[in-house]
């Protein structure tokens, strides 16, 4: 059976004139697109306008609810009650959906942006009460989690469809979790260092921390986030050291349990 995974960015996280990220450019490359849903990002406008375009280009479409966070662009931790943090995600996702199916679009994933990501790729309990409260809104959409960290380990106690993604431009630590973006070389920019350590990931089946340890992983999508100013370069690069290496590329299926 050939190799093959799934591309995906985050995107639709301008808001209002000012413009964020290259996204009708990345939407020729990726396969799946991880939409704003206007609390750390984008507006009502910019999210219809992102999910025209993946629709209209049949790349998958997926809800990326963060903290309410436009100042912090969701990536300053915030500590919420359970009962609060449940809805925030419900709130998010709910307007996702109702915006995809007034487009005739489908909401096929959801996967958490940001400080709510990172933290829940920390704590079980977080991750479990996001997705339960995802899945409250969209039972049917498949949980996009970071592979190999606690977001997976409460995908797989509640028995729900998921994917395991890893990242073409973060560095890893030695358990799964990415490197605090505030340490040197957490976020990789070079396209070329990108494409060939995301094809050593895939062929090996496994993660490549910093250290070097290789930690065994599910990777059915790799990210390539839309906000850097080589994310292009970077999707490109990926996408054709993929092929190069025989890998093809799809919208990703699920996995339970």
């Amino acid at each position: 059976m050939s190799l093959t995974v799934d591309l995906n960015a985050d995107m639709g996280e301008s808001f209002g004139p000012w413009v964020m990220g290259q996204d009708a450019a990345i939407l020729d490359v990726i396969t799946s697109a991880n939409i704003a849903c206007g609390f750390h990002a984008g507006d009502p406008d910019v999210m219809a306008t992102t999910m025209t375009l993946a629709r209209d280009k049949g790349v998958g479409i997926g809800a990326h609810p963060g903290f309410q966070d436009l100042q912090g662009f969701g990536r300053r931790r915030i500590t919420l009650p359970d009962a609060t943090l449940a809805n925030l995600v419900r709130y998010q996702v709910g307007a996702s959906l109702g915006m995809a199916r007034s487009l005739g679009a489908q909401v096929r994933h959801i996967k958490l942006h940001g400080a709510m990501s990172n933290m829940a790729s920390e704590d079980q309990h977080m991750a479990r009460v996001c997705y339960d409260a995802a899945m409250s809104v969209a039972p049917e959409a498949i949980i996009m989690v970071l592979a190999g960290t606690a977001q997976e380990r409460a995908v797989r106690e509640l028995g729900c469809a998921w994917a395991g993604e890893i990242f073409a431009d973060r560095a890893y630590n030695d358990d799964a979790t990415l490197v605090d973006r505030a340490k040197p070389g957490a976020v990789i920019h070079d396209p070329t260092q990108a494409s060939r350590r995301v094809v050593e990931m895939v062929k090996a089946g496994a993660i490549i921390a910093e250290s070097g340890t290789r930690i065994d992983a599910n990777i059915d999508t790799i990210c390539l986030h839309g906000d850097t100013p080589t994310a292009l370069g970077i999707a490109r690069s990926v996408r054709s050291e993929l092929e190069a290496a025989g890998v093809g590329l799809k919208v990703f299926g699920d996995r339970r349990g």
